[in-house]
């Protein structure tokens, strides 16, 4: 960084927050020379070793609890010495507590702008949620230099008196190696490396450089170096210096000394990002009541009140209609009173006519004949005369046979049963009158169109002998068909293409109850008397599965059962029909399973066989 101008000039993982570790003393010594400057403390103050200070770590100056030292002493020994007992009783004198110190601290650096940083101690030891960042640490040294520059010097002091001793600056080293070189502070514990933030000057020109997490002191100075011939080279020769503006000096911490600590910290547990704090609970409104507010009658029923008063006002004031016209006739309708009859005027039929259309000059149409449509449409129209019936000429009728009007058809057999045609469908045609529209249909040529039904006799019995048809012959059975029957199909006028479908007549069959047997061929009786033997055939039902496999003998029932269960198991593809039964013969139970047939067996022995269990086929 450019301590001129806090330009930074160069950077790697500059946001890490990481252990600080002694850098934080920069702080403690910070805030403690603000109450220097507030007045609060001097140089010659004198302070009271806590207990809490007298019992921290190396890097230490000895202090004892209760030992009284000047303030400068306890100043000198953090800054040059790096003493951990020291800055922990600095804190302590100016807070009260460590833990009330560490939010000051906490606070001044967000002052100071180090947005990453959070103090647990002033001493710098690890601590949970005790972290920074280079970035920020380069902001604290160049606040240092510029806010304080009078007490800038005890960092580049290689020795110091601090009361009770003589230390030594811990980083004489790289005051000593690097040109220029003026400060800061080095830092150092296990989970924080080698650490140290160093300021250098050349010429006009001031580098502030800081390193995290060095793996050693020759390691870390290396790196410092590295970084300040980095700085210098970047740098500008001519810039105008641009101090940090210094942040305005916080109120006595024995105002707050004794408030709960970390409530509002950054990284603290069960904290918040804004808390607001209620001095008193309001348990009455400051604010007068509401006017009472009258009822408000609504716009609906406001318009409906206006338009009754106008209404029951225009009755009032309305004159009556005069007699005869329609609202005098609603008037008396709505008074329940019979309104008087119109005197109706007769006009005549020619003078409404006239009115309703112009006259217009065309010549009489022709009369229309009588008879026709047109006639009939005019004669109805006028209510005067029924309509005529047509011409005689204009009727179709179906010429008959004079021998055979007095003729009657025969009775149908009762032996024919089945669905006989409808008479309908060999009715005569209805002598209606009919139009002159489609011509005349000769007789014998519709006689050709009808088709009669035939009659087919089954035989159901055959104790029936054929001959007995010839009662019942086909030719009988159209001689029932009477001519009228045939004169009568000839003269209905009928489609070209009509035709009626055949029927078969069935005749009924007897119910039969007894049973059916088949015809049987016995062998004769005598042929086998000299045998003198029974022959007993039995038809297994099994459909062939005789065969069965043998798995072994077992010593138990139990070992066989198991046995069994497991060649089921691990065959299960052949031997999933099988019956699994178990034998004792000679001592020994056998395993096998039954009910497959000569191929399930087969197959399943050559399987088992390939698995290396015991098999053999049984049965057949």
């Amino acid at each position: 960084m450019d301590a001129r101008t806090g330009e930074i000039l160069f950077e790697h993982n500059a946001n890490a927050r990481l252990h600080p570790a002694s850098l934080t003393k920069m702080m403690t010594l910070y805030i403690a020379f603000q109450e220097i400057e507030a007045g609060r403390l001097s140089l010659d103050s004198r302070v009271t070793v806590s207990k809490y200070a007298a019992s921290q770590p190396p890097s230490r100056l000895g202090l004892k609890q209760g030992q009284k030292i000047a303030l400068r002493y306890l100043i000198r020994a953090a800054a040059v010495k790096s003493a951990n007992d020291a800055a922990a009783a600095i804190g302590d004198q100016i807070s009260g507590d460590h833990l009330a110190f560490a939010k000051r601290m906490t606070r001044t650096a967000k002052q100071l702008g180090m947005s990453s940083t959070t103090f647990r101690n002033a001493h710098g030891l690890t601590a949970d949620g005790h972290l920074s960042t280079a970035r920020d640490m380069n902001i604290l040294g160049r606040h240092l230099f510029y806010d304080f520059p009078q007490y800038y010097n005890i960092f580049s002091r290689r020795t110091a008196d601090a009361g009770v001793a003589t230390v030594t600056n811990t980083n004489s080293r790289f005051l000593d190696a690097y040109e220029g070189a003026d400060g800061i502070k080095t830092g150092y514990t296990s989970a924080a490396g080698f650490n140290l933030t160093a300021s250098a000057v050349r010429g006009k020109k001031r580098i502030i450089a800081t390193v995290f997490g060095g793996t050693s002191t020759v390691q870390r100075n290396a790196k410092m170096r590295e970084l300040m011939d980095i700085g210098f080279g970047a740098a500008k020769n001519r810039v105008k210096e641009q101090p940090p503006k210094a942040p305005a000096a916080l109120p006595n911490d024995a105002l707050i000394a004794s408030a709960k600590p970390d409530i509002d910290e950054l990284d603290v547990e069960g904290g918040a990002a804004k808390t607001v704090r209620v001095s008193g609970e309001v348990k009455s409104s400051p604010r007068p009541r509401a006017r009472p507010v009258l009822p408000e009658v609504p716009d609906t029923v406001a318009i409906a009140m206006a338009e009754g008063i106008a209404g029951a006002l225009a009755e009032v004031t309305a004159k009556p209609a005069p007699q005869g016209t329609l609202d005098f006739q609603a008037e008396a309708i709505a008074a329940g009173e019979a309104p008087t009859e119109v005197p109706q005027i007769e006009v005549p039929v020619e003078t409404l006519v006239a009115a309703a259309a112009p006259v217009v000059d065309q010549p009489d149409p022709a009369p229309a004949a009588d008879g026709s449509l047109d006639g009939q449409a005019i004669a109805l129209a006028a209510a005067a005369v029924q309509p005529e019936a047509p011409a005689s000429e204009t009727l179709v009728v179906a010429t008959v046979d004079p021998a055979l009007v007095g003729m009657k058809p025969k009775p149908r057999p009762e032996t024919l049963v089945g669905e006989v045609l409808p008479e309908t469908s060999l009715a005569v045609a209805a002598a209606a009158p009919v139009l002159d529209a489609s011509p005349q249909i000769d007789p014998e040529a519709a006689a050709e169109e009808i088709v009669v039904a035939t009659a087919e006799l089954v035989v159901t019995d055959p104790g029936i002998s054929a001959s007995t048809e010839d009662t019942l012959t086909t030719a009988s059975l159209l001689g029932d068909i009477t001519a009228v029957e045939t004169v009568a199909g000839a003269t209905a006028i009928l489609p070209p293409d009509t035709g009626f479908a055949a029927a078969t007549v069935v005749a009924p069959q007897p119910s039969r109850k007894a049973p059916i047997f088949d015809s049987i061929e016995t062998a004769d009786a005598g042929a086998e008397a000299g045998t003198g033997q029974e022959v007993v055939v039995v038809m297994s039902t099994s459909g062939g599965r005789h065969f069965g496999v043998n798995v072994g003998e077992y010593t138990s029932r139990y070992d066989a059962e198991r046995a069994l269960l497991k060649t089921a198991l691990a065959e299960s593809a052949t031997l999933n029909e099988g019956l699994r039964k178990t034998s004792q013969s000679g001592g020994k139970w056998r395993a096998s399973f039954m009910g497959l047939t000569e191929d399930q067996a087969e197959l399943a022995c050559r399987r088992l066989r390939a698995r290396a269990v015991t098999c053999e086929t049984v049965g057949g």
